[in-house]
């Protein structure tokens, strides 16, 4: 038979582990409610940020959207919504008349977002080419997206060569930011626009566009800390 001393060094050291499996607990808690709380703070700063961006980008644009047919979404996505504007189908040299438009709108758009305001919020510039989901001559599906891919990703580099060389002051004294801040990317058909609610028909005019995205470190952030909470 163990002795008395024996049972109760046991007995201590199953309340000395529980101790530790407590305070083990309790600080797992407590981190976890600190990231909540960062979390919070920094969503309640990103749409307050959000908002503020989007009041100006509609105070600095909103009578021309309609002549350029373009639009601004709740979340800064700038939409160039005509193809017969943009470019010749098939084809990523940028036509005139756009050429036209982004020398007007794209210097006012980073006096806009190089504002002592916004320049150290902001993560990225992103300019995304989009089409449709057909290709004249094919039927091949790995055709028709492989092309689409190559058109959608050369018309983002083209607007964005372009855009980065336009000679207007708030473009060239800015140009290392811009370096630093600025991309394309090709999106091929992946985000479809659609005639109808339950997204079953394509709309292939309005899926053929140019979008001008803002990205805020905010989103980096929340996204950091999601991924440390994983």
């Amino acid at each position: 038979m163990k002795s008395n001393s024996e049972w109760m060094s046991i007995s201590d050291m199953m309340s000395g582990l529980m101790l530790i499996f407590m305070f083990i607990a309790i600080s797992f808690m407590i981190q976890i409610q600190t990231d909540k709380d960062k979390m919070k703070e920094i969503a309640i700063t990103y749409n307050k940020d959000k908002k503020e961006l989007n009041k100006d980008l509609n105070l600095e644009f909103s009578k021309d959207l309609t002549k350029w047919e373009a639009q601004i979404s709740q979340d800064n996505i700038i939409t160039f919504n005509s193809p017969d504007v943009l470019f010749e189908g098939g084809e990523s040299q940028i036509k005139e008349e756009f050429k036209n438009i982004l020398n007007d709108f794209f210097p006012r758009y980073i006096k806009v977002l190089s504002s002592k305001k916004y320049i150290h919020e902001i993560d990225e510039i992103r300019i995304e080419g989009h089409t449709s989901d057909n290709w004249n001559g094919t039927t091949n599906a790995k055709d028709i997206y492989l092309n689409n891919m190559k058109l959608s990703q050369e018309r983002a580099n083209n607007v964005l060569s372009y855009c980065y060389t336009i000679d207007a002051p708030f473009i060239q004294n800015n140009r290392v930011w811009l370096e630093q801040h600025f991309r394309a990317n090709g999106m091929a058909f992946s985000k479809l626009k659609y005639m109808d609610k339950n997204q079953t028909i394509p709309d292939i005019l309005k899926s053929r566009r140019v979008e001008f995205k803002v990205q805020m470190k905010t989103e980096e952030k929340i996204y950091k800390i999601l991924k440390a909470s994983e």
